[in-house]
C-alpha cells in the first residue's frame, strides 16, 4: 500500500489514494499504520475517494480503527495532497465527509499549498443530536461529575460529538487518566471528544484534546471549532480567535451573520512510503 504521512498542527494521518490503491479493510489497516512502534505512526486512516456528491471524498478513521465523521486537520492535508498531486487544478475545492460536504479555499505559491480555509459549517447545540442523554434541550455550561470531581461541560458538535471544559491552566492536566474517563461517560452514548480550554484573552485560546479513538492530539480541527462556539455562547471570547494547540495555531472565525464557522491553518506533507498490509 503507498501512503503519505501529513500533518495539520502536528495532528498527523497516513493519506492512501484509493484512486490507485484498494484498501480492503480500512479498520484494521487503521489500527495498523497508526502504530508508532509497529506501524507508520499518526492518530489515524485517511483515505482520499471518488465522490458523485463533491470533488473528492474522504474517509476517515481513527487509530483504534473506529470511523470518524470529520476530521478539519486532516480536510487540510487532503486538500494539499490533491492539488499538489495534479489531481485537481482548482484552489477552491468541495469534499464530502461523513459529515456533509466542506468547502475548502487553499492559499498556494510557487505551486504549493501553505494553508488551507475551510468552512466548517454551523455548531449544533441540541443535545439529542450531539448525543447527549439528557431531557435538557441542550448541555450549556452543565455540571458534570467526572473523576470525582465537578466539572461544567458544554456539549456541541460540528460533525463530530464534543464536550467543552473550561479551565485555568491547560499545562496542569492529567489528561492520560481523566480523558478517558470523559471519552467514555455514559452520558455520551457514542462516546464524545473533550476540549481543555484555558481563555488567555478575548482574542486567545489555549488548548488540549482528548480524542474519541485516538487519545491526546497535538490538534484538532473540529475540536477547535467547538471549542470557539462553547466559549462564545459561554461570553468568554469574541468569534475571531487564535487557537493556541500543542502542534501549532489555528484561526477560527464565527461569521454568526449566516452561522457558519471557519478555520484556517497548515498542512504539511512529512513523507511518502510503501507499507505491506
Amino acid at each position: 500500500m503507498k501512503f503519505t504521512k501529513m500533518h495539520g498542527c502536528g495532528n498527523d494521518y497516513v493519506y492512501v489514494n484509493c484512486f490507485e490503491e484498494t484498501v480492503e479493510d480500512r479498520p484494521a489497516a487503521a489500527r495498523l499504520v497508526s502504530d508508532r512502534h509497529f506501524g507508520v505512526g499518526g492518530d489515524g486512516l485517511i483515505c482520499i475517494c471518488p465522490s458523485d456528491k463533491a470533488d473528492f471524498a474522504m474517509d476517515m478513521y481513527n487509530a483504534d480503527g473506529s470511523q470518524g465523521q470529520m476530521c478539519g486537520n486532516g480536510i487540510r492535508c487532503v486538500a494539499k495532497y490533491v492539488y499538489e498531486r495534479g489531481m485537481t487544478k482548482k484552489s477552491v475545492i468541495d469534499v464530502e465527509t461523513g459529515a456533509g460536504v466542506k468547502t475548502l479555499w487553499m492559499n498556494i505559491e510557487d505551486g504549493v499549498v501553505e494553508s488551507v480555509r475551510v468552512c466548517m459549517g454551523s455548531p449544533e447545540f441540541k443535545a439529542k443530536l450531539i448525543p447527549v442523554l439528557t431531557e435538557s434541550e441542550v448541555f450549556i455550561n452543565q455540571p458534570l461529575e467526572v473523576g470525582g470531581l465537578q466539572w461544567s461541560i458544554t456539549a456541541v458538535s460540528v460533525g463530530n460529538p464534543h464536550a467543552v471544559v473550561f479551565v485555568d491552566n491547560v499545562d496542569w492536566l492529567d489528561l492520560p487518566t481523566i480523558g478517558p474517563l470523559f471519552e467514555n461517560h455514559p452520558l455520551f452514548p457514542e462516546r464524545i471528544n473533550t476540549e481543555f480550554v484555558q481563555v488567555i484573552d478575548r482574542h486567545t485560546l489555549k488548548m488540549r484534546v482528548w480524542e474519541r479513538g485516538s487519545g491526546e492530539t497535538l490538534a484538532c480541527g473540529t475540536g477547535s471549532t467547538a471549542a470557539l462556539a462553547a466559549a462564545v455562547v459561554n461570553g468568554r471570547c469574541e468569534p475571531s480567535v487564535k487557537m493556541q494547540l500543542r502542534g501549532g495555531e489555528l484561526n477560527i472565525d464565527w461569521d454568526r451573520d449566516v452561522d457558519l464557522i471557519y478555520m484556517t491553518g497548515p498542512a504539511v506533507t512529512v513523507f511518502d512510503g510503501e507499507l505491506l498490509l
